[in-house]
C-alpha cells in the first residue's frame, strides 16, 4: 500500500510572494501562470496537495508537480511551461534566408506583372523555384509559413511606405531665410505694440495659389434636417460639374488682410495682376515682403520683367526651399478656408463659386485673424 504524501515545505521570499500575488490576481497574463502562483500561495498557506487541488479545482498531481517544480528551478520558473523538443524544422535557415532575400526584390524583377509581392506568390514562386536554388525543403512551402517568416524579420513587402526625397540640397539655409522674416514679423509687431516707428515702412505678405476649386451643381434640391426625422441635410448622390477656379491671394502677416483674385487660372498673367493689386494696396514708400514657394508662375521670365519694373526696394521675394511649401504661412490660411466657406459648396455655375469665394474673403477682412508661425522660430538668426 502506498504510503501518505509527505508534505514539503515551499520557502519563497517577500519579493516572490508579491510577484506571485500580483500574478494570480491579473487579467491580462496566460491563464496557466496565474493558475500556477495561485497554486504556489494556496500551498504555502495550506501545504496539502490535495487541500489545495480542491481549493482551486484542479488535480492533486498538478499542484505536486508545480510544487516539485519550484523546489528545483525557484517559484516563479516553475510558472512556465518547461521547454517541449517538438518537431524538427523543416525549413533550413539558408532556406529562410533566401526567401527573405527574394521578398526584398520586386515581383516583376522575377518575371511577373505583379509589381510587388503578395504572401500567396511568394509561396508558389518558392515551390516552383526553391529546388532549382539548393533549397528542395520548400517545396511545400504555403502561405501562413511564409508570413511567419517574413513576420519574424519584420519584412512587408506587400505594403508601401511613401517617403519625400531631400532633393534641395540648400533646404535647411532656405527654410532658415523664411524663418528670419517670420522672427521680422515679430519684431515689427511688437514695434507696433508700444507705439515705435522704425525707418523705411515694411509689410510682409505670405502669397501662394489654391487651384482646382471645383464648381460643383446639384441635380436635386438638398433636403434640410428635420427633428425627429433626419439630423443632417440630405444630398442626392449625383451631381454635375462646371469646371474649376483658381484662388490666387497674399495674406498680410502684419494685420491680417487678405488679398485675393479668382480666376480660370493660376499662370504668371495671373500671377502678375495679384502683385498689382498687393502694390496698389500700399503707399509708394512701403517695402513689400513676399514669402513665395517654387511655382513655375513665381520665377517666370514675365514675372521677373514686372518685378524688375518696379522702383528698387519696392518688391522683396524670399521663397521657400523645394518641397518645403508647408513652410509658407498662407498654406494654414487655404486649409481653414477650405474647411469652412468651401467646405461642401454646391453652386450653380463658374460665376457664382467666385461671387461666393469673394464674399468669403470680404468676410475673413471684416475680422482679420494674424497668422503666427512660432515652429523653429527661436532657432532663426
Amino acid at each position: 500500500m502506498a504510503g501518505w504524501r509527505r508534505a514539503v515545505e515551499l520557502a519563497m521570499s517577500d519579493e516572490e510572494i508579491a510577484t506571485l500575488t500580483t500574478l494570480s490576481r491579473s487579467r491580462i497574463e496566460l491563464a496557466s501562470r496565474v493558475s500556477r502562483a495561485q497554486m504556489l500561495l494556496a500551498y504555502r498557506e495550506n501545504p496539502s496537495f490535495c487541500a489545495v487541488g480542491q481549493r482551486l479545482g484542479v488535480h492533486h498531481q498538478t499542484v505536486q508537480r508545480c510544487v516539485e517544480r519550484a523546489l528545483a528551478d525557484g517559484p516563479l520558473a516553475a510558472l512556465d511551461d518547461r521547454p517541449r523538443p517538438g518537431k524538427e524544422p523543416t525549413i533550413t535557415p539558408e532556406a529562410k534566408a533566401w526567401l527573405v532575400s527574394l521578398a526584398c526584390d520586386k515581383a516583376k524583377d522575377h518575371g511577373y506583372p505583379h509589381e510587388l509581392w503578395t504572401t500567396r506568390l511568394l509561396a508558389r514562386h518558392a515551390r516552383e523555384h526553391g529546388a532549382a536554388t539548393g533549397h528542395a525543403c520548400l517545396a511545400n512551402l504555403v502561405q501562413g509559413t511564409v508570413c511567419k517568416i517574413l513576420g519574424q524579420e519584420a519584412i512587408k513587402p506587400h505594403k508601401v511606405r511613401y517617403y519625400l526625397e531631400n532633393r534641395d540640397a540648400e533646404f535647411e539655409r532656405k527654410m532658415a531665410d523664411v524663418l528670419c522674416v517670420y522672427r521680422e514679423v515679430q519684431v515689427l509687431k511688437k514695434a507696433s505694440a508700444k507705439g515705435k516707428r522704425r525707418g523705411k515702412p515694411v509689410t510682409i505678405v505670405s502669397c501662394d495659389e489654391k487651384p482646382g476649386i471645383q464648381a460643383i451643381a446639384t441635380t436635386a434640391p438638398d433636403l434640410p434636417p428635420k427633428p425627429g426625422v433626419h439630423a443632417t441635410f440630405a444630398r442626392d448622390h449625383e451631381y454635375k460639374r462646371h469646371g474649376t477656379l483658381s484662388l490666387l491671394a497674399g495674406i498680410d502677416l502684419l494685420t491680417g488682410k487678405v488679398h485675393a483674385l479668382v480666376k480660370d487660372r493660376h499662370r504668371s498673367r495671373e500671377f502678375i495682376e495679384l502683385l498689382r493689386l498687393i502694390d496698389a494696396a500700399y503707399p509708394p514708400n512701403t517695402a513689400i515682403k513676399l514669402i513665395l514657394d517654387n511655382h513655375s508662375a513665381h520665377i517666370s521670365r514675365e514675372t521677373r520683367a514686372w518685378l524688375a519694373a518696379r522702383p528698387a526696394g519696392r518688391f522683396e521675394l524670399t521663397f521657400t526651399p523645394k518641397h518645403g511649401s508647408w513652410l509658407n504661412l498662407i498654406e494654414g490660411f487655404f486649409s481653414k478656408f477650405a474647411r469652412s466657406v468651401l467646405r461642401h459648396i454646391r453652386v450653380a455655375s463658374k460665376h457664382e463659386l467666385k461671387e461666393r469665394i469673394m464674399a468669403g474673403i470680404d468676410d475673413v477682412n471684416r475680422h482679420p485673424v494674424i497668422h503666427t508661425w512660432s515652429y523653429k522660430l527661436a532657432e532663426a538668426a
